[in-house]
């Protein structure tokens, strides 16, 4: 594995940029555990865990905290794929399967968040892969990060399709009593054949939505960002209904949808996926995403139009996609208000 030319900027002049870590702080471990079994973990100790945005992104954050790379959810959209090439690994199983581990980053991001250079900036986690997948209930470190963040009252957000953020409900709790908490949580569909072949290795919507509803009942507003929604799998009128009517039961404060977008990495593995379970959609998709990663802005729009008219049926306000939501304090009467119906933003979050 290609440990040494790992950069903080996979994309940069790699003879100039130091390495994140080195191969002599690399630890391969298997457990031999049903929910574990054919995954191996590399534990490194990284050289920096706050990680800066490039500036071309489409993300509505400037930082963010990575303690993983490499999923075990599997789902087999996610644009991430494209990341573990930086490793010599493969883009598919993988990815899936070998699990790199940041075992120092919650002492790390306390030490980072304690230099003087440090603005206390908003903090997005969950935007590469997801950080209460599988490996989390083993190696504990997103504690020791949202306790780090609380000490600092710096502000924050987590993205997740992973149920066992409730563990960390209490120590989320106090941090939105000094900062700015976002919480979302990720449900394209409901559909239970679909979740099991193209998100096998998540929890089920209904217990993500659950999730949903236990933070709400605790005073911790939650989002559900819609993503993503699945060109001719996920997209019928009654499907869309039947998704956002469970997310307004969940008690979501919020729903943003997102469509599919296939980045390379993650194209190439998702239409494999798609030749062996829907061969019939192959030629749809070429068409659908001729020119480029993203559906077409028709297509995007019409998605985010009925999505956004259920959601006022069932009484959930839409929200501008990646809006932070605040926790403890309401926002200003004068403050900008999102449109009724604004336009589509298709951000590379999943």
């Amino acid at each position: 594995m290609r440990w040494d030319n790992l950069t903080a900027d996979p994309a940069g002049d790699r003879a100039r940029d130091a390495a994140l870590f080195g191969a002599d702080a690399v630890t391969t471990r298997t457990f031999d555990s049903p929910e574990f079994r054919g995954v191996t973990f590399h534990e490194i100790r990284a050289r920096s865990i706050v990680n800066r945005v490039p500036g071309a992104s489409r993300m509505p954050f400037e930082w963010t905290v990575n303690p993983y790379r490499g999923c075990t959810h599997a789902c087999v959209y996610c644009f991430a794929r494209k990341t573990h090439s930086y490793l010599d690994l493969d883009t598919g199983l993988d990815f899936d399967s070998q699990i790199v581990v940041k075992v120092n980053a919650p002492e790390l991001l306390r030490r980072q968040l304690g230099s003087r250079r440090w603005q206390g900036e908003h903090i997005a986690m969950g935007t590469n892969v997801d950080c209460y997948q599988r490996a989390e209930g083993r190696y504990r470190l997103m504690p020791g990060i949202i306790a780090a963040l609380r000490d600092h009252a710096n502000p924050f957000s987590i993205l997740t399709k992973g149920t066992l953020i409730l563990r960390d409900l209490d120590l989320l709790k106090q941090a939105s009593e000094v900062t700015d908490v976002g919480i979302s949580v990720s449900v394209g569909f409901t559909d239970s054949r679909l979740w099991r072949t193209v998100e096998p290795g998540t929890p089920a919507p209904e217990r993500r939505l659950d999730a949903v509803r236990t933070l709400t009942d605790h005073g911790i507003d939650c989002g559900v960002l819609m993503a993503p929604v699945i060109p001719f799998l996920g997209d019928s009128p009654a499907q869309l209904r039947a998704t956002v009517r469970a997310i307004a039961a969940s008690g979501a404060t919020s729903v943003t949808p997102l469509v599919l977008h296939l980045r390379p990495g993650a194209r190439e593995w998702f239409m494999a996926w798609l030749e062996h379970h829907h061969p019939y959609l192959v030629r749809r998709y070429e068409r659908l995403y001729a020119e480029g990663a993203y559906a077409p802005k028709w297509y995007q729009r019409q998605i985010t139009r009925q999505v956004h008219e259920l959601a006022q049926e069932y009484g959930i306000g839409p929200t501008r996609a990646g809006m932070p939501r605040r926790i403890t304090a309401p926002a200003e009467p004068d403050g900008p208000m999102a449109p009724a119906v604004p336009e589509p933003t298709q951000l590379t979050l999943l």
